[in-house]
């Protein structure tokens, strides 16, 4: 079992740096979970909560709720993806499998525009309410789901809710460059777990349009602008001297729609306008660390035994 670390880098936080001497690193994810959510249409004992606030009785279909899902493909999608292509950014998509594999005509635009698929599982489901054995099997049916339909073999992880068994399985199936599964740290980092080495790059929730779900959360796209510039500026500054890492998360159900679209973009822009700012694909900031930091621990690695 791996262990917490409550340090990490300690007080001597490493001066690294991006490429062209950026200060900040940042990354947009774009989460495509959309038609592989909890439904009786699909098998599951209940339906998927919706942005209505009520719950169906179990065995129900949530028709609304569906519906609401459903904008994210439909309309959201193709608006971030119009938005991403005016701005000249790439984004890493964290791909539920299933839920590309109803709309194929996504994965093309998103491998022709130049994103990164990474992997978030088969379905939008809470893994840790799966057995290891049906956790393995999903876990591979998606590799297998999104290399079928963009042509690549998706290098990054990140779990909906991870299991006791998650790290095991990814170590055993050997293919994953990083794990998102973190939210511990503004840069990436290494643990080890079962003698093997793992690079964690962290995401976040906080600079994420999730907040315009879950309380305490944002009322307005402004307040997402906000919080997003606050964070940008604070990480810009110690990237004078110490540059860091930002994620941004987006969910096309959520910053899909006009208004908050609007001030995702409004944030890139701003952010676009600052000098050695780095827009990066996860899987670039990856292999960035490993080819110029894999010597870099932290506390909790440094005292972990080798096996």
């Amino acid at each position: 079992m791996t262990e917490r670390d409550f340090i990490g880098y300690g007080p001597d936080q490493p001066r690294i740096t991006w490429p062209g001497g950026a200060r900040i690193a940042i990354s947009l994810v774009v989460n495509f979970e959309e038609g592989s959510e909890r439904s009786p249409l699909y098998g599951d004992a209940s339906a998927e909560p919706g942005g209505e606030g009520y719950a169906v009785p179990p065995g129900v279909r949530d028709l609304r709720a569906e519906s609401w899902f459903d904008y994210g493909t439909r309309a959201g999608f193709w608006r971030l993806q119009r938005m991403l292509r005016r701005c000249g950014v790439p984004a890493t998509y964290f791909l539920c499998a299933q839920a590309l594999e109803r709309v194929p005509e996504a994965a093309e635009a998103i491998m022709r525009d130049g994103h990164e698929p990474a992997c978030h599982g088969y379905r939008w489901l809470p893994i840790f309410d799966l057995g290891r054995d049906e956790e393995r099997r999903h876990l591979r049916l998606a590799v297998e789901t999104i290399r079928r339909l963009t042509g690549e073999r998706p290098l990054g992880w990140y779990s909906r809710g991870e299991s006791p068994h998650t790290k095991d399985l990814l170590l055993e199936e050997g293919g994953f460059v990083y794990n998102c599964d973190s939210y511990a740290e503004d840069l990436p980092y290494f643990i080890r777990h079962r003698g093997q080495r793992m690079l964690m790059l962290p995401y976040s929730l906080e600079t994420n349009d999730i907040k315009f779900y879950r309380p305490p959360g944002m009322s307005a796209p402004g307040d997402f602008f906000r919080w997003l510039k606050a964070s940008f500026d604070c990480l810009y500054d110690e990237g004078l001297t110490h540059p860091k890492m930002m994620s941004v998360g987006i969910h096309m159900r959520l910053a899909g729609r006009p208004g908050r679209a609007e001030a995702l973009e409004r944030f890139i822009r701003y952010a676009q306008g600052h000098p050695d700012v780095w827009f990066a694909r996860r899987i670039d900031i990856a292999r960035w660390w490993l080819q110029h930091y894999a010597h870099l621990t932290t506390a909790g690695e440094a005292a972990s035994p080798a096996a």
